[in-house]
């Protein structure tokens, strides 16, 4: 069933109760946890609906610590705060010894445990911590093509590309230099996202996941997936990165063709939605399918929709943010969590990673949750209970 803002309006959307009882609700869960996740930090994925303890390594870390401190925003409680500015401690560690860092997600990592200390208590750690995963993050950057490398070591013939999630971590480099005064940061942030539309955009205003850039002439070669179900699929997870990604960089640039590129992906997103609202894991997939879900991608979905609706007219807001009700009252239905029993994460039915013919992964956290699903998940609940400041 292809949907239209129009076959939203028959859809339920939230009342202020809805948000509160599921923000309340997580809450308690977030609570139950930190006995478990304070010197440690969950898996990237659950198993069996349950998160288990890792070191700080990986790519997803940071999405716990943002989930610490968008808990204590709401209820400043200090058990929230400590165990938040304890793993600072450990990213501080992590990016001083250069653990597990040769890529391109120090803003995944950095911008929701170490600028968000920075912001919410002045964390002298967190800055710094910050500014060295910007450091670390520019490193990347290549001059030929003007684009941050996502994976491998730099420079790398076989790794010379970008990834549409690599739209979220360029906020640290833009915030790097507004605290910092050294305009390069933000420079090769503008560049980046330059590049990405150029290349990452089909004309059906689906995206592919990753593209090659030719590493002479600095040109866009081919697209392909490393986590969709094909190479010319929108996996759904990579089009929400699009929608926020495009959303955070007009925050900061103020660039009109942002707008424009915002209402393209993030239309494709809201036409493919199944009849409940919540993505499969790829949009090669619709209502009836036997495949899993991806409910990460509409929590990630909507927090890039409220935060363009910030700067669209009133009737064009509305439309929007009505469409991203309606999706969050199907992530709470269908999605939520509140019973530390049945699982210790926030967001049931997501999907880390599903096998296929054309993509290079193996089935990983299918039909679980994950911990960017829990924190966009918060995010969005948080963005609707008041005017948030971003980490980002």
């Amino acid at each position: 069933m292809a949907q239209t803002f129009e076959s939203l309006k028959m859809y339920p959307g939230l009342e202020r109760d809805d948000v509160k009882k599921a923000l309340e609700g997580a809450i308690g869960v977030v609570r139950e946890d930190l006995g478990q996740f304070t010197d440690f930090f969950p898996s990237s994925n659950s198993f069996d609906n349950f998160f288990q303890p890792t070191d700080n390594v990986e790519w997803t870390t940071g999405f716990w610590t943002g989930v610490l401190w968008l808990a204590y925003e709401d209820t400043n409680e200090e058990c929230f705060k400590e165990a938040a500015l304890k793993q600072v401690d450990s990213f501080l560690n992590r990016i001083e010894n250069k653990i597990d860092v040769n890529h391109h997600d120090m803003g995944f990592l950095f911008s929701l445990s170490c600028v968000a200390a920075y912001k919410l208590t002045g964390s002298e750690t967190g800055k710094k911590a910050a500014l060295l995963a910007a450091d670390h993050l520019a490193e990347r950057y290549r001059e030929v093509g003007k684009f941050l490398q996502a994976w491998g070591n730099v420079g790398e013939a076989k790794e010379y590309r970008l990834i549409i999630d690599c739209l979220l971590n360029l906020p640290i480099l833009y915030w790097a230099s507004e605290v910092t005064g050294d305009p390069s940061y933000a420079d090769k942030a503008e560049n980046h996202i330059k590049t990405a539309m150029r290349c990452v955009l089909r004309p059906d205003h689906s995206t592919y996941h990753t593209h090659f850039i030719d590493m002479e002439t600095g040109e866009p070669t081919y697209g392909v997936t490393h986590q969709g179900n094909r190479n010319n699929s929108a996996w759904a997870r990579g089009q929400a990165w699009g929608i926020y990604g495009i959303a955070l960089s007009y925050r900061y640039l103020k660039k009109p063709e942002y707008i424009d590129l915002f209402f393209q992906v993030t239309d494709y997103f809201i036409e493919h939605l199944p009849e409940d609202l919540v993505p499969y894991w790829d949009f090669d997939f619709d209502t009836g399918s036997e495949e899993p879900r991806d409910s990460s991608a509409s929590a990630i979905a909507v927090c890039g929709i409220l935060e363009m609706c910030k700067y669209l007219d009133e009737e064009t807001g509305k439309k929007y943010r009505d469409a991203a009700d309606k999706m969050m009252k199907a992530l709470i239905v269908h999605c939520a969590n509140t019973d530390s029993k049945k699982s210790n994460g926030l967001l049931l039915h997501g999907t880390y990673a599903r096998d296929s013919k054309e993509n290079t992964c193996k089935n990983r956290g299918v039909d679980e949750c994950n911990t960017w699903g829990d924190y966009f998940y918060m995010e969005a609940l948080t963005r609707m209970t008041k005017d948030w400041n971003l980490y980002w």
